[in-house]
This record gives C-alpha cells, sequence and structure tokens, in this order.
C-alpha cells in the first residue's frame, strides 16, 4: 500500500467511524505531511481520492470539508461504468437485471444532446436496477446499437458492458454528453425505487461515442433524489491577453 493509500484509508475510515463528521474540516495539508512523513504532493493525492469519492469538499483558502457521502457522487465530468463506480463507492452495490431485449431506439429523449438527427434505428434494451445497501437507487435503461454490438449475453448484461465493450470486442469508448433533469416518477419509478406518487427522480441522459465518432450506447437513468448527488468542480478561465 503506497503511503497516498494510508493516509486515504486512514481518512476515510475517521470519516465512516463518526470523528470527523459532516461540516468539520481535516487535517491541513501541513498537519498530515507531519504526521505521516510525507510530501504535500503526497498528502493532497491522498485529498483528491477523497473527493473524488465523495467524502470531502477542498474549499480554496478554508481547507477539506467533509460532506455527506451517504448519497453517493454521479461521475459527471468523467467517464467510468457503473462497475468501476461501485467498486469506488462506499456501499454494498448489486444489479437486477429486469429486462433484455430486442427493440428500436426511443429517439427523443436523447433530441437535446444531438442536432435532433436520432433515428429508431434497432437497438438491444437492457433494463437494471441499481441497489444500494440493500435498497433500490437507480434504474438503468441501455439502448445498445445493433449494428455496432449484434446481441448482449446475459451473462454480460448482468455484470459489466464496459468490460466487454473493450476487453472482449475491441471498442474504443472516447466521450460521452450528459443531461441532468428533475423529474416526477413515473409509475414505473415508484414500482422498482419504492417511490411513492408525487416524489421525484434525478434522470441523467448519455449518448456514448467510439473513437470514430460512432454513438453506439444511449442511456437513461433514473435514480431517487434523496441519494442522487452531483458533484463536480469548476475553474474559472483565466483571459490571455493579446498583445498588439
Amino acid at each position: 500500500m503506497g503511503k497516498f493509500e494510508r493516509i486515504y484509508h486512514d481518512l476515510a475510515r475517521d470519516i465512516d467511524e463518526g470523528k470527523y463528521g459532516v461540516g468539520d474540516l481535516l487535517p491541513s495539508e501541513k498537519k498530515l505531511t507531519e504526521k505521516y512523513n510525507v510530501s504535500r504532493e503526497t498528502a493532497r493525492k491522498a485529498l483528491a481520492i477523497l473527493t473524488d469519492r465523495g467524502y470531502i469538499q477542498r474549499i480554496m483558502g478554508k481547507g477539506s470539508l467533509v460532506i455527506d457521502h451517504k448519497r453517493y457522487s454521479i461521475p459527471v465530468s468523467s467517464l467510468v461504468s457503473y462497475k468501476e463506480f461501485a467498486e469506488s463507492a462506499s456501499s454494498d452495490t448489486q444489479t437486477e437485471l429486469i429486462e433484455l431485449e430486442d427493440a428500436l431506439l426511443p429517439h427523443v429523449p436523447f433530441q437535446a444532446l444531438t442536432d435532433g438527427s436520432v433515428e429508431q434505428v434497432p437497438v438491444t434494451h437492457i433494463m437494471r436496477v441499481r441497489h444500494m445497501d440493500g435498497a433500490p437507487a437507480i434504474i438503468d435503461h441501455d439502448y445498445i446499437i445493433k449494428s455496432v454490438v449484434a446481441e448482449i449475453p446475459r451473462k454480460v448484461a448482468e455484470d459489466s458492458l464496459y468490460h466487454y465493450f473493450e476487453g472482449e470486442l475491441g471498442l474504443n469508448i472516447v466521450s460521452s454528453a450528459k443531461q441532468i433533469t428533475i423529474e416526477q416518477a413515473t409509475p414505473n419509478d415508484a414500482k422498482y425505487l419504492n417511490l411513492h406518487a408525487g416524489e421525484y427522480v434525478a434522470v441523467t441522459t448519455s449518448i456514448t461515442v467510439l473513437e470514430d465518432g460512432t454513438a453506439f450506447q444511449y442511456t437513461i437513468s433514473r435514480h431517487r433524489a434523496d441519494k442522487f448527488r452531483y458533484l463536480d468542480f469548476a475553474h474559472r478561465r483565466q483571459e490571455i491577453p493579446v498583445s498588439e
């Protein structure tokens, strides 16, 4: 185990066990370097992992603030599979396969992410319910273009699509366009997510693209709003002065 991993595991354990509560500040980088006899870069790397996994938020001029990590943080600005996300999460996760069927792409939900040219082409539709800590949290609908991936084996649908796409088919997945909206729960949401009438869900819609520009995976994920958290960090772009 590397030094930064030891720092990460120690701090994550302290947060999980309540030594640091929501709103508390973790020890500064300087204090961590002194305690563990490491460089500031090593301490910063450990804190970066805590940030990525939803434990803390780095606030300039203040430090590392503990946040509510019982909600899962959806990696909107990075492209990861659910299995990769689940392995990095601090909760116990399971996947329940509900449907695996041939269908036509429901083009309307994806129009906002394109120039309006989404066609109703043949796809494999995969519906899965993601359970976190024993409770249903997400409904995933994946539509895989058949002209790119002809069939999806049931074992693959129950495990990891990305492992199959990249590891077995050799597809080079490079980017994804995503949109987040808040919608009233449908009867299907209520059934699979244990919701009541009038409750809301967070909906992420995405189109995933291969290296050659082919859009091959269309996904709609419907999240319980009380479990969902969008976490990202933005940097203000500095204007570059133009010399005359």
